[in-house]
């Protein structure tokens, strides 16, 4: 962003340099100041801007001249509803992150590096069915430690009896579900799950979001 020139002024600048006729231009610079919430910025110059406005400012100049191919760098929080809107329409990205929530979110296919080497490339879809569902995600009325303790399982993640426990596969979940029926414990939902992309980020790179 150039700090010293209006925002409107340069978006409406780089609107044509990619082609687009003046009236077409103002009328996408309205539509993502508003889808953005930048519309009482878009007449101030950069430097009286938040950091996080200005990669607004960025991003609506970069989508102005609605492109085919969008290339986002670590997105900044809070565009994921704008990402979903440009996928919905079509349009092809590529995202690099650390995010593998957000990755697991919007991408279809992946490719992992490690120091520059690839580790994992595909489509997630189809790594995902490699691994075997070793995760149990359980809501209940009343406090299961103890029986997941009973089966050897692992708590992963646990607030408010919800749990998210490590397994070593699909049995491990089923005999798990058994024995709270058994026990006559309330379930409000149960889920046997595959391996998220995270984990399986951590088990090829060695680290966590």
């Amino acid at each position: 962003v150039y700090p010293k020139t209006k925002k409107y002024d340069q978006m409406m600048y780089f609107a044509e340099l990619k082609g687009m006729k003046k009236e077409k231009a103002i009328e996408a610079l309205k539509y993502w100041a508003k889808r953005l919430e930048v519309e009482q910025y878009i007449n101030m110059t950069p430097e009286k801007l938040s950091k996080g406005n200005q990669q607004k400012i960025q991003f609506i100049t970069s989508i102005i001249h609605n492109p085919e191919l969008v290339v986002l760098d670590e997105p900044f929080s809070g565009l994921d509803p704008v990402i979903i809107e440009l996928i919905k329409n079509g349009k092809y990205i590529i995202m690099s992150s650390h995010q593998m929530h957000s990755i697991e979110e919007f991408c279809s296919d992946v490719l992992i590096l490690n120091k520059g080497e690839t580790v994992l490339k595909g489509n997630l879809k189809q790594i995902k069915e490699q691994y075997n569902a070793n995760r149990v995600n359980l809501s209940t009325v009343e406090n299961v430690d103890k029986y997941i303790k009973e089966l050897g399982l692992k708590i992963y993640n646990s607030k408010d009896n919800d749990y998210i426990i490590n397994s070593n596969g699909e049995e491990d979940g089923h005999k798990f579900i058994n024995r709270l029926i058994e026990n006559k414990i309330r379930v409000e939902k149960f889920e046997i799950m595959k391996p998220s992309l995270n984990d399986i980020f951590i088990e090829k790179v060695g680290g966590g979001e």
